[in-house]
């Protein structure tokens, strides 16, 4: 006889589905309001709830974190977004970092300039 458990009860504690977004992002490890560490990185894959990204260098857990990706999307079809998010490092390793977002919101990208 099958038991269907539903999800979180097949060892996944996430409660969000995670997407494998790879999209470029900047990162600043925040102490107060003062910036500790800045860095460049690549989404690995993200959800509501979190994203985990790669990193220049080691984080460490329990600092917090903004991070802002270029978003694959574009208001109105012709303005770039880029996501802002807040949160707490929750796991690191010497390549990657993982965050639970505490608020995000998302700003339209300033367009790059081009030489004449």
């Amino acid at each position: 006889m099958a038991v269907y458990y539903g999800k979180g009860f097949d060892g996944e504690r996430r409660k969000t589905d995670r997407f494998p977004l790879e999209n470029d992002l900047r990162y600043k490890l925040m102490e107060g309001k003062a910036i500790q560490l800045a860095g460049q990185g690549r989404t690995r894959n993200m959800s509501s709830g979190g994203i985990l990204f790669s990193v220049e260098s080691r984080l460490t857990a329990g600092y917090r974190v903004e991070l802002s990706v270029d978003w694959p999307a574009q208001l109105n079809a012709t303005c770039g977004l880029k996501l802002l998010a807040l949160g707490k490092i929750v796991r690191c390793d010497a390549e990657t970092a993982a965050i639970q977002i505490e608020k995000y919101d998302f700003r339209t990208r300033v367009a790059a300039a081009t030489g004449a």
